[in-house]
Formats: structure tokens, C-alpha cells, sequence
């Protein structure tokens, strides 16, 4: 059960780090990641986010990119946090593939 500071700062982290790749993929043409959710564990040190990446193909490719990346990204998620978090947690990021379990499981029942 998450407390309710953690859910603040789960949607905090959640709204800026999409500013960030917002901002990030209008220099890539075609791309599209959103962040899905964020998860904070208990003690603000780790934060999971999972990301949703369009299109799907290069899903992989482009998490390996933004985890090679990931000390900048933490440091620009400092400039924009640092008066409202102490510390920084430390960024971890997964890909949801919800949509596309989604997409699946509709394909399946309307082949029947």
C-alpha cells in the first residue's frame, strides 16, 4: 500500500519526466514515448517508470538509449525537482507492453 506522499511524488516524477521526453522526441520524427506510470519505493530512493513507446518495433532499442542515458535524464528531472524533492531517486525504466497485450487479446476473440 502506498502512502499518500508516495502517490504525490509518483505523479509528480510522471508529469515532468514526460515534459522531458516530450521535448526529447521532437527531435525524432515518428517516436512517441509517454510515461505510463511511475512507481517510488518507500524510501524516494528508486523510481520505476514504465514507458510506453510508438511505434512498438523500436520499443527495445529506444529503452536502450534512454537507460544508456539515464544519468542526464535524472540530472534534468534534478533541475526541474530540486525545490520541490531533498533527493532525486534513482531512475529504473521498463517498457509497458500493456497496450500491446491489449491489441493482442482483441485479435485473438475477433478471430473467432
Amino acid at each position: 500500500m502506498e502512502s499518500n506522499r508516495q502517490q504525490k511524488i509518483n505523479r509528480l516524477i510522471q508529469k515532468e519526466l514526460s515534459e522531458i521526453f516530450l521535448l526529447e522526441t521532437k527531435k525524432m520524427h515518428g517516436v512517441l514515448v509517454s510515461v505510463t506510470n511511475v512507481r517510488v519505493s518507500p524510501d524516494l530512493g528508486m523510481a520505476h517508470a514504465y514507458l510506453s513507446i510508438f511505434p512498438s518495433e523500436k520499443g527495445s532499442e529506444i529503452l536502450g538509449n534512454i537507460n544508456a542515458n539515464v544519468r542526464s535524464l535524472r540530472f534534468e528531472l534534478g533541475k526541474r525537482l530540486g525545490k520541490q524533492l531533498r533527493i532525486i531517486p534513482e531512475l529504473m525504466f521498463h517498457l509497458d507492453d500493456s497496450l500491446d497485450y491489449i491489441e493482442n487479446i482483441d485479435r485473438l476473440l475477433k478471430t473467432d
